[in-house]
């Protein structure tokens, strides 16, 4: 278990305060359109990052979490064919070209709504952090470009790309690692039509059961589970035991927040309502072996206040693993 980010690296100096910071391990971001990721292209991107004394342990596929209507590749979620299957062939083709240039793992969302907030609100010493109240958001607002979109529907897309990219991902050994729903919602009745299926616990549990292969798992946003639990300070832990003894945690956004269910604000990661370190024994207790990261800090102060942010919590994460230590 180590420290890790995924944070895009703006020029090369980047990938050195990284590695004096001691985060020597990244997801990546390859330059060019996805299309034009070719093993040859992937294997020159993972030696540049390699040349830091960085290791290259994923990147995303094509599948972010922007809302549909802004999706570069939409027609997966939107079960659209034949333009979702030349989605899914492209990803096949990706996920191949990983497994030729070394690159183990990727992430990816499969979403409508994307990330889902309230007006941001002031955080320790004045800072800004993002916040969802559920009482506050907009009531009825309108349907994304999906129209209403139920369970059964969202499941169906799920599986039809699991279906199809899963055993091409187990042939090659890249792990896939996907991302929660940010943040749940009240079911079945979602927001803006859509039924959140990955946003509760038991939705995760379902996905990780539709397609068994040891390379079928989570990108485990700690933050986002814990938003979808009434009393996140007690619960998390069980929810890490149940993914990490089955071996389907591949990463981690090691965030905290204050609240609960449809009512939270994201914090530091050293003064949110979960105990950090006692997160840390856990997926030590469940043998994780892959990075604790960072997703989003809150907004600081001052110059570069991004990389601030990112480095305070990269030392945290480093000094709560040495903590536990044997």
């Amino acid at each position: 278990m180590h420290v890790g980010t995924q944070l895009k690296a703006r020029n090369d100096d980047d990938y050195r305060v990284f590695a004096q910071l001691g985060v020597n391990h990244i997801c990546g971001y390859p330059p060019g359109c996805p299309e034009s990721w070719t093993a040859e292209t992937l294997t020159r991107y993972r030696e540049h990052v390699e040349s830091f004394g960085i290791s290259l342990d994923f990147i995303p596929l094509p599948l972010n979490s922007h809302e549909i209507s802004n999706a570069e590749y939409p027609n997966i979620m939107l079960g659209k064919s034949p333009e979702r299957d030349r989605e899914i062939e492209l990803i096949q083709n990706i996920i191949r070209n990983c497994a030729l240039a070394g690159i183990p793992a990727v992430k990816y969302n499969m979403t409508l709504l994307g990330v889902v907030s309230t007006d941001g609100e002031k955080w320790r010493g004045g800072s800004e952090t993002r916040a969802f109240r559920y009482a506050k958001a907009v009531q009825d607002p309108p349907l994304t470009i999906a129209g209403l979109t139920d369970a059964d529907m969202m499941w169906e897309r799920i599986d039809y790309f699991l279906q199809r990219v899963v055993p091409v991902a187990g042939e090659n050994e890249v792990r896939m690692a996907l991302h929660p729903h940010d943040p749940g919602m009240p079911q079945p009745e979602g927001f803006r039509g859509v039924d959140r299926v990955l946003g509760s616990v038991e939705g995760l549990k379902q996905f990780i059961d539709l397609y068994p292969s040891p390379y079928h798992g989570l990108n485990f946003c700690q933050g986002t589970v814990t938003e979808m639990l009434d009393n996140p300070a007690e619960e998390i832990f069980d929810v890490i035991r149940y993914f990490g003894e089955r071996e389907k945690i591949f990463n981690v956004h090691f965030r905290n927040i204050h609240g609960r269910f449809l009512d939270f604000i994201e914090t530091y990661v050293d003064d949110g309502d979960v105990d950090m370190r006692e997160c840390v024994n856990t997926y030590k207790e469940v043998g994780y072996p892959y990075m604790l990261m960072p997703d989003h800090v809150p907004s600081m102060s001052g110059e570069n206040s991004k990389m601030v942010g990112f480095a305070y919590t990269y030392g945290y994460i480093k000094g709560l693993i040495d903590s536990t230590a044997d």
